[in-house]
């Protein structure tokens, strides 16, 4: 046994013997870059930057626009005029328009540059708030209910069963959600904002008082409004169907609505004297709250403020704000507004 193992430690010994040797007698391939000994001659001896520039006469000879217009037939228009489409033709149509996000598209707009106040707000902080107040704590091994079909399958005994609603549910059956659970990807935030004016002089005593309307809600708003006809008549308030124009609206997205909210809670709410808040009542179930302005709040706001005897003070007009949210309930943008900085005041609906 011990003859066994030092015939098979031999091999190792002899190895490390000679390995100094064998190794002394290799030449050193390893260089310097730095040493006197090694130049640098891997570089390219001539650089691009000495290449002389172009003769005068090959230089006065370029003329681009001459030659096209001393061209005898035009080039082709498919290839060499050709222009993206601005709007999507359908899915078979060869020529696609670009997304609006490329530098190609007609629709390109640059930027943004810098995020309004309410989104960087929301970004920060509302964001990650809203989700962990609403988390829902999942344990392990949770099972998801199942999906219950919507529409029934034909079992061959009608042809009529095909794609019919089934049933609602009915005694015990297990109701769905109201809502879904808030994760990530659909955390409540701001998606428009329309302000509404029904103008009451404007039945009777003319148009005048529905531009005044109109020019001050384009001033506060910074988007041109709209204007509407009476749908039905109402004898007891002088409305006729289709008579005349009686109201304004004005539709805000993007950074319009952000700076028009940031305005409005910033600095024209804190102005509101006896102004207990938002009802918490206010709301259509669907996560769109509503609240309404006198013609004397109107006036607080800065556009109106600076220019104020450009606007008579008897024909500036009350409205309704329509706050929408991507919520499904009005409790989830409650929630958001009044992170937002939006008061609320009243007893809280069941």
């Amino acid at each position: 046994m011990a003859l066994h193992e030092s015939m098979s430690q031999l091999p190792k010994a002899l190895s490390r013997r000679f390995t100094p040797a064998f190794s002394s007698q290799l030449p050193a391939y390893r260089r310097n870059a730095s040493s006197e000994s090694s130049p640098l001659n891997d570089l390219e001896p001539v650089s691009s930057f000495t290449t002389p520039p172009p003769p005068e006469d090959l230089i006065k000879e370029f003329d681009p626009l001459g030659r096209s217009q001393a061209r005898k037939q035009e080039l082709p228009r498919s290839r060499y005029q050709y222009r993206s489409p601005k709007y999507y033709r359908g899915p078979l149509n060869p020529h696609r328009p670009p997304p609006p996000s490329h530098p190609s598209s007609r629709l390109f707009v640059p930027g943004p540059f810098s995020l309004p106040r309410v989104q960087q707000t929301f970004d920060s902080t509302v964001a990650s708030d809203i989700l962990a107040l609403c988390y829902v704590h999942k344990p392990h091994g949770f099972k998801a209910p199942p999906v219950r079909e919507r529409l029934r399958s034909w079992d061959d005994s009608s042809p009529y069963h095909k794609n019919r609603p089934l049933r609602g549910p009915r005694g015990g059956d297990v109701l769905r959600l109201l809502r879904k659970p808030i994760t990530f990807n659909n955390v409540p935030e701001l998606s428009g904002v329309t302000v509404h004016s029904y103008v009451k002089g404007a039945v009777k005593n003319g148009s005048g008082y529905l531009h005044v309307a109109g020019m001050a809600l384009q001033a506060i708003t910074n988007v041109r409004v709209r204007t509407h006809k009476t749908r039905t008549g109402v004898p007891q308030w002088g409305l006729i169907a289709g008579h005349r124009h009686v109201a304004a609206t004005a539709e805000l997205k993007g950074e319009d609505m952000q700076h028009f909210f940031s305005k409005l809670v910033d600095v024209v709410m804190p102005k509101f004297k006896d102004w207990k808040g938002v009802k918490n009542t206010s709301g259509d179930g669907s996560g769109n709250i509503t609240l309404g302005l006198e013609p004397s709040m109107v006036a607080m706001f800065p556009e109106i403020e600076v220019n104020y005897d450009m606007y008579p003070s008897h024909m500036i007009p009350g409205c309704h704000i329509t706050i929408h949210t991507t919520a499904r309930t009005d409790k989830d943008a409650r929630l958001l507004l009044n992170a937002l900085g939006v008061p609320f005041n009243g007893k809280l609906p069941n």
